[in-house]
Formats: C-alpha cells, structure tokens, sequence
C-alpha cells in the first residue's frame, strides 16, 4: 500500500524533468506538457532563474499539476524553492546536511541513489522517495532487483525511460518514472518546439494509460 504521503505523486505516474535554457521556456514547456496529459513537473535549478520558473508556473497551473523543484544541491535552493510554489524537493544525489534541509521544508523529499548502499544512506537521512539515477545502466531488471532488499523503499527511475519501456518499469516496482530528454528535449526547447513537447507528452501519458489498466485488469 503507498503510504498516502506519496499519493500525489504515484497517480502521476510521470514526473516531467525541465532543463529549460530560460524561465520564460521552462513555463512554456510547462504548458505543452500540461496539454499532452503530463501534469507531474520537476524544474530543475540548472534552469537559470528557476525560482521565477516555478511561482510562475504555481500561479499559472496551481493544483492542476504537481510542481517541483529538481537539481537541488544547496539547503538554500530548497528553501527557495519552497516559499516559490513547489511541492517536493529533489536532489540528484543524497547528503545529509541537504537531505535535512529539503525535510525542514515539510515537502516531499526524493534523494538520487544507484547502489543498495546509496539507498540505505537516503533511507537513513530521511527521503520519502528514492529517485534511482541514472537508472539507463541498470534498466527495468536493476530496478526489480533493489526492491528485494528494500521492497518497502518507494523507488523512482530517472533516465532511459520511454514511452515504449514505461510499463516495464511500472512493473518493476518503480512508483513513478522521470523523464527528462526523452520527454522534455534541451533541442527542443531551444528551437521552441514546445509542440514537440505536446507530442511526446501525449505518448508518455497514452502509455501510462495502458499501464495503468493492464494493473486494473490484473487486480480484477
């Protein structure tokens, strides 16, 4: 049973990675993958002004979407980050010290971690979610493997995954999947192909559709 904490971000099922070259980009993604279904987002700090990027896209989206902030390396950051409008915090790698202060924020915390002992030490400080990354070396297999010794451990894979191969790592155990390149190209959005985008976010949302009712038909 996911722990209710962790509700919202399990019916988004994908969360949206946004590595925009502006904040005026990154809210115009925003809206193309809003259009196509995807309403799970995660604007990273690599994004200059993304601070901007988030309250705009709080103000603009509200509880229409999941909004959160990503690349999260300083206890300043995710300060910021919460009093802008997000609603969890993700770090690419787990440390204490930022760990504590992405939890003194009362957000929900998700830490970057590939070896079971990463794992242990994300578990330890404190994160709700565990975002394995990057989760291309190991695919769905890897993923699977890790819920032996953490079957309790709610684990999300960042990197590799595509709308072909979602399903497989909804099946592994994974709560939800990021996607960042392959849902969200840096190209893309540079050449302001934001219909691009809406395209990809639509095969993303179809196949989390499917997954989600082969999951239905299962438990029936």
């Amino acid at each position: 049973m996911t722990d209710h904490v962790l509700l919202p971000l399990a019916a988004t099922r994908v969360l949206a990675v946004v590595r925009a070259p502006s904040a005026d980009s990154a809210v115009r993604a925003v809206d193309a993958l809003v259009a196509g279904g995807v309403t799970g987002i995660e604007i990273t700090y690599s994004t200059p002004d993304a601070a901007s990027a988030l309250r705009r896209v709080a103000d603009r989206h509200g509880d229409a979407i999941l909004l959160g902030a990503g690349t999260v390396t300083t206890p300043e950051q995710a300060a910021q980050a919460a009093d802008s409008g997000a609603r969890f915090l993700v770090s690419p790698g787990t440390r204490r010290r930022l760990t504590e202060a992405m939890r003194a924020t009362g957000l929900l915390v998700l830490t970057g971690a590939l070896t079971p002992s990463e794992v242990m030490a994300a578990v330890e400080y404190g994160a709700d979610v565990v975002k394995i990354f990057p989760a291309s070396l190991g695919g769905p297999a890897f993923l699977r493997s890790l819920r032996g010794p953490f079957p309790d451990v709610a684990l999300m894979p960042t990197g590799g995954v595509t709308p072909d191969n979602l399903g497989e790592w909804l099946d592994a155990g994974a709560i939800a999947v990021g996607a960042g390149s392959e849902l969200v190209s840096t190209a893309d959005l540079a050449a302001g192909r934001y219909d691009e985008v809406e395209r990809r976010a639509r095969l993303f949302a179809a196949a989390a559709a499917r997954a989600d009712t082969r999951e239905t038909g299962e438990r029936a």
